[in-house]
């Protein structure tokens, strides 16, 4: 698919069929996720790969918005070092993670973005499930899965929200 054609058609899929997703496949969304832009190079993420249904089932009992993680055969935690220029991490990690959704939807997949950060509640349950370091902080949780809905695209260029030179 090509670039243009995956942005624009992208949307968020919430329901998936039971098909496992390939290590292949994996691999080439966490090297599209590693591909985004980062501060200085920095390049302060981590990413979880959940794969066991007993962790994704965990989910909801914390993040009110994560019941299709029920149907998703993966899901990947987006996390940042706390310890890396200050704030930037957050921009560093919200590249990658729509990177990864770019690339999910061009490799044939269906996702969706939860937002962890900065709710305290989230981020502290995904810490405790997933056991990580008290420095890194979980941004985003991809649900990934092969598509069981499909969406049209949605034509979302506002000329109203474009300025130039000046407000």
């Amino acid at each position: 698919m090509e670039a243009m054609q995956a942005i624009l058609t992208r949307r968020s899929i919430r329901r998936y069929t039971s098909e496992t997703i390939s290590e292949g496949m994996i691999k080439a969304l966490l090297t599209a996720a590693m591909s985004a832009p980062a501060a200085h190079n920095e390049r302060p993420w981590s990413f979880v790969v959940i794969q066991d249904r007993a962790v994704l089932d965990q989910v909801p009992a914390f993040h009110p918005y994560a019941a299709m993680l029920s149907q998703a055969p993966l899901a990947i935690a987006v996390c940042g070092d706390s310890q890396a220029q200050p704030g930037y991490w957050i921009l560093d990690c919200a590249a990658a993670t729509e990177n990864l959704l770019i690339a999910a939807h061009a490799l044939g997949l269906g996702a969706v973005w939860l937002g962890i950060y900065p709710r305290e509640e989230r981020i502290q349950g995904l810490r405790q499930l997933l056991g990580l370091p008290d420095r890194i902080i979980p941004l985003s949780l991809i649900a990934l899965g092969y598509p069981a809905e499909i969406k049209p695209a949605v034509d979302r260029f506002d000329p109203q929200r474009v300025h130039y030179n000046h407000w």
